[in-house]
């Protein structure tokens, strides 16, 4: 698994296995609390992303739903209604990060 994964990720998860491990059970543990989609999921992890201004995460995030199969203007819509609570130049980095990744 951490063979595929990019960057920082992989690397912090090939030196530190442990660390990897518990991060990983976390994520599954919160991602199993609630009610939520597969799809819900994959757009709020997204939406966050976008809110923290992390380049990479939105990156990661766009992969991701592009390939469980999310249509790119739902991707986009994100984007979108992050004008509201953040603001048109952090909707327009996040409508460019999303960009950035290709089919």
């Amino acid at each position: 698994m951490t063979k595929s994964m990019p960057g920082a990720a992989g690397d912090l998860a090939e030196e530190h296995p442990d660390v990897w491990k518990a991060y990983a059970a976390l994520g599954k543990a919160t991602a199993d609390c609630g009610p939520l989609t597969d799809r819900e999921k994959r757009l709020v992890k997204l939406a966050l992303a976008i809110g923290a201004g992390s380049e990479g995460a939105v990156h990661s995030h766009t992969r991701r739903a592009r390939s469980e199969g999310i249509e790119a203007q739902a991707i986009m819509q994100v984007a979108m209604l992050a004008i509201g609570p953040l603001g048109l130049p952090r909707a327009v980095a996040a409508k460019t990060w999303i960009e950035d990744i290709k089919d």
